[in-house]
């Protein structure tokens, strides 16, 4: 097995094999919660516009995302796994536009061999859906796709452990991850978009028992609740 890890839009464009682009801070635990709430899959996207062409035709019912942090006027949710914790989603496809994870997705998905959204949520569960690779690469996006971050990184990290069946460190991974300077974001009233629950979901590393597996469908990217066969 060959385990590479690339960072930010660079690397997503870069990737081969089977690929996870990683989001923890907060699309893919997002993507994950509404996935885990019913809905029946999530359309990634790279734009405002392409989401709301898309809710105007049909194809989906619900737009969720952000552009620098914020919720578009126009969208249904934000980009917070805490604001859709509650919310059911059953058989509704939602269409998300973030600034770093859905545009790894858009980037690596003409590349891609196989290809998941990744986050600590799904951490074992997408290693697990990794490992029958042989070429695997893992794309921390980090801020924007333009700034690596630690949350990201680490995740990657983490996952690599996994894959090389190490039994990783989860807890001690959430405390380096609580002790960065990133952390003071959340609960900032400077950004009320950052709720500290969104925290609290994101480093509940493991609280899913599924991959998020993005596939192109009518040439888009689409995820999907994988469980182990």
């Amino acid at each position: 097995m060959e385990v590479w890890i690339g960072s930010l839009l660079e690397g997503a464009a870069q990737a081969q094999g089977a690929v996870a682009v990683i989001d923890v801070f907060r699309a893919f635990t997002t993507a994950a919660v509404v996935l885990a709430n019913g809905a029946s899959r999530v359309i990634m996207v790279g734009s405002v516009d392409a989401a709301l062409a898309l809710r105007q035709r049909g194809i989906g019912q619900v737009c969720m995302g952000e552009v620098h942090g914020l919720m578009p006027a126009a969208f249904d949710f934000g980009n917070s796994p805490l604001e859709v914790s509650g919310v059911d989603f059953k058989g509704r496809t939602v269409i998300q536009r973030t600034s770093a994870g859905t545009q790894g997705i858009v980037a690596a998905a003409g590349r891609a061999e196989r290809l998941y959204a990744a986050s600590l949520v799904t951490a074992r569960a997408t290693a697990r859906a990794l490992s029958v690779s042989e070429r695997i690469s893992l794309v921390a996006m980090g801020e924007e796709g333009r700034e690596r971050t630690d949350e990201d990184e680490l995740c990657a990290l983490h996952l690599r452990q996994l894959l090389l069946g190490r039994p990783g460190a989860a807890q001690a991974l959430r405390q380096v991850i609580l002790a960065g300077g990133d952390i003071a974001q959340f609960d900032d009233p400077a950004r009320p978009y950052l709720p500290s629950g969104d925290l609290d979901i994101a480093l509940d590393i493991d609280r899913y028992d599924f991959a998020v597996r993005v596939a192109v469908e009518d040439g888009r990217p689409v995820g999907r609740i994988e469980r182990a066969s």
